[in-house]
């Protein structure tokens, strides 16, 4: 799960700011290196994966992307392995590759700009780097 792996055959990417309750959704491609808000999936468990097989279904992503947390001082905690979890059962859901960023301060910098969902700006500033970051 490693963004220098993701070829030039991959262009569209869904993103994700994994939370236990809340997950905010992007939607960015290689060719205009943004990212747009989507709805913030509000559900957990099962719920989750049935509103997230339908944003799957309605973009068609090459690729998806997972933001990770980690401490300031780049430490693991309990959040940082539920993300990787849920990159895990993203991947085996859906069979398409998933990347991981470092997300710290993803949901800090998305008010900061002025985002009317915190979770899909996260999600977005998210997917932007990720896409800064493609060859």
């Amino acid at each position: 799960m490693n963004h220098l792996a993701a070829n030039s055959q991959l262009q569209t990417f869904l993103a994700f700011d994994f939370g236990q309750k809340r997950t905010g959704v992007a939607v960015g491609n290689r060719l205009t290196r943004d990212a747009r808000p989507q709805s913030t999936v509000v559900a957990e468990g099962d719920a989750r994966f049935v509103k997230i097989t339908k944003l799957i279904a309605d973009w068609q992503p090459d690729a998806l992307v997972i933001g990770v947390p980690f401490h300031p001082d780049g430490a693991e905690h309990e959040n940082t392995l539920r993300a990787r979890r849920f990159g895990r059962q993203l991947q085996g859901r859906f069979n398409l590759p998933v990347f991981e960023v470092d997300e710290r301060y993803s949901t800090t910098e998305a008010l900061s700009n002025g985002a009317k969902d915190a979770d899909a700006g996260a999600a977005c500033i998210i997917l932007e780097q990720f896409l800064r970051n493609l060859p």
